[in-house]
């Protein structure tokens, strides 16, 4: 089960974890994982056991054949302990094979409820926990703090029993079979520990520096290579300098892959060396205590082959608490994420809410976006620390009430928190004062399936997954048939398209829908509104950045998808606005003005300086 050489990964774990302070009860914690998996740890620890124990029997069987079998000349017994040796190898293999795959079930079953614990956790997460987090920083927890903490379950448990057997085992059977020899050779276990730990100290630094350079690589590709990035870099970029910046990466990484192979091969030859130097010794040293009578040859032979089984496992277990400490920073940065309570929860008493066309009602109503304390985390923001928290109050006692069926939009300048609104109607966040009711409940007593098949939202910048045309109708609802899939591609104005999409519904619309055209996306997202036929429609500047033609065609959509519905518009057209049963006008996260456009164009207001300038012009 455990060779002579140590573990490279365990003479290269990165020191710096050392240093990291651990929250009590980790320990605990890291048991509830491994608990319902007991009786294969059990297992495997057995297995572990029995297969470091082994690795003395081999010596043993080869001084008897010697001393027993060889030097007395008997035939028999050699045969029958060379078949034992072979038996043995046999079984050491099995043992080994055996551990394997009960350390591998182990592991991926530790894996896979982390993954899904922290994947389910996350969507729980509230829109801005999303807005401060890193993309690839939260995906790393998904995947290699993730196996990090798998390994403190198996590889280290694994490493430290086996090798603490192995190496007890060792040194009691040298002992038996000579004290002499076995004392020379503890006493040359500094020889192997020294350099292991200065050659390994070096070599983390350049593994860590290694990941860091990789990772800075990748995220550059990734940018480039997605639709975005690549549209920029073809439309703004530099080609010779954006190779030439690549290339800097790449020659860091491998220039710092040459130093770590020089580095490590310079590690192992000298553990190479060193144990050849011991060897020689010991035979040295034994061959003149066999020729003087104090033991047999064979004994020298066992001792011998048990040295070479001995630094492996002392040098191994010199640096056992690194990798614990590692694998447990690990564990603690996957906690973190999972220790981050949602800012959203459901109520334990949720109602569902009624059915049918439903009132929007905001009473007294103030808002502030959460600060970076309350919804992440620091180490998975861009920037090292969390920022500092400032005042963020966006909206101030807003009070409207928009009656089943009506239509209410939303005007006023930039930043003056209209988005904000709407995101407070479909429970993207919660006020920090007032109530936010539909059909007179409140939202933080609603179930949140019932919100989320009574809000449908379109935003300026539909979002579409790389899938298919009816996986992304789908989403909305999963169990529509392709028949109904076709009608609402029809009702949102994309029956053209439909006919000649090259597989019709199972025509995939690329990254973020960049296959279609703007117009297409708006519409195709208002088809899944249709398919998803919610009772309030929130529309974000669905008509924002489009052409005369397409915006024409998304709004006939609109008009489809509004009819009889409780709507709140971010008005973008002229035709918008006058249609709206109720005007609301917003500067500053309050309310200024209400009422129809009529109405406020007599008041002489804000709203009619921001139809001079905005929307008069449309008009002409």
């Amino acid at each position: 089960m455990m060779s002579g050489r140590p573990s490279y990964r365990a003479l290269v774990n990165d020191g710096s974890a050392k240093g990291q302070s651990l929250p009590p009860g980790i320990t605990r914690r890291i048991i509830s994982y491994a608990r319902p998996h007991w009786r294969t740890i059990l297992c495997f620890l057995l297995v572990t056991m029995v297969g470091s124990a082994i690795v003395v029997a081999n010596p043993l069987l080869l001084k008897a054949i010697i001393d027993r079998g060889i030097m007395p000349g008997n035939t028999t017994l050699v045969v029958w302990l060379a078949v034992a040796a072979a038996g043995l190898a046999v079984l050491e293999g099995t043992l080994t094979l055996l551990g394997r795959w009960l350390s591998s079930r182990i592991g991926e079953g530790v894996i896979y409820q982390l993954r899904t614990q922290v994947f389910t956790h996350v969507q729980r997460m509230p829109v801005a926990f999303f807005t401060r987090t890193q993309t690839g920083s939260l995906i790393s927890r998904l995947n290699t703090d993730v196996v990090g903490a798998q390994r403190a379950i198996t590889s280290v448990l694994q490493s430290v029993v086996s090798n603490v057997v192995s190496a007890t085992a060792v040194i009691v059977t040298m002992l038996a079979l000579s004290w002499q020899v076995t004392l020379i050779a503890l006493a040359l276990v500094p020889l192997f520990v020294v350099p292991a730990k200065l050659i390994g100290r070096r070599l983390a630094h350049i593994s860590r520096e290694a990941m860091d350079n990789n990772a800075d690589m990748s995220s550059l590709m990734t940018e480039r290579f997605n639709v975005g990035g690549a549209m920029l870099v073809k439309l703004y970029g530099r080609p010779d300098e954006e190779s030439a910046g690549f290339a800097r990466r790449a020659s860091r990484v491998r220039d710092l892959g040459v130093r770590q192979a020089v580095y490590g091969s310079l590690l192992f030859s000298m553990l190479g060396l060193i144990t050849a130097l011991a060897m020689a010794m010991v035979y040295g040293v034994g061959g003149v205590l066999a020729i003087n009578g104090a033991f047999e040859v064979g004994t020298l032979v066992a001792l011998t082959t048990l040295l070479s089984r001995l630094y492996g496992p002392v040098t191994t277990l010199s640096n056992v608490h690194v990798e614990i400490m590692t694998a447990l920073v690990s564990f603690d940065r996957v906690f973190e994420v999972l220790d981050l309570e949602p800012g959203l929860k459901e109520s334990p008493d949720a109602e569902d809410l009624p059915g049918g066309a439903l009132g929007v009602e905001f009473d007294h109503v103030s808002f502030r976006y959460p600060g970076a304390k309350e919804s992440s985390v620091a180490s998975l923001e861009l920037t090292p620390h969390a920022e500092v928290d400032e005042d963020t109050q966006v909206l101030s006692g807003v009070s409207f009430r928009a009656e089943p069926g009506t239509m209410v939009a939303l005007v006023g300048p930039s930043g003056a928190g209209k988005t904000t609104l709407t995101h407070l109607v479909s429970r993207l966040y919660d006020p920090t004062e007032g109530e936010v009711r539909l059909g007179g409940l409140d939202l933080r007593e609603a179930t949140g399936d019932s919100l989320r098949e009574t809000v449908g939202v379109v935003t300026q910048d539909a979002q579409l997954f790389h899938d298919t045309v009816g996986a992304n109708l789908r989403y909305a609802r999963p169990e529509a048939t392709d028949a109904e899939l076709e009608e609402v591609l029809r009702m949102a104005r994309l029956g053209p398209l439909l006919e000649h999409l090259p597989n019709g519904l199972d025509t995939m619309v690329g990254d973020r829908g960049y296959r279609l055209s703007g117009g297409e996306k708006q519409r195709l997202a208002i088809a899944r509104l249709l398919l998803k036929a919610p009772s309030v429609v929130v529309l974000d500047e669905a008509t924002a950045h489009l052409d005369s033609e397409s915006e024409a065609a998304v709004q006939e959509a609109l008009a489809v998808a509004l009819e009889g519905r409780t709507s709140l518009v971010i008005a973008h057209r002229l035709a918008t606005v006058r249609e709206a049963d109720q005007i609301l006008v917003l500067e500053d996260g309050r309310i200024l003005e209400r009422g129809t456009h009529d109405e406020l164009l007599e008041q002489g207001g804000l709203y009619t300086a921001l139809y001079r300038t905005q929307f008069a012009p449309q008009s002409s």
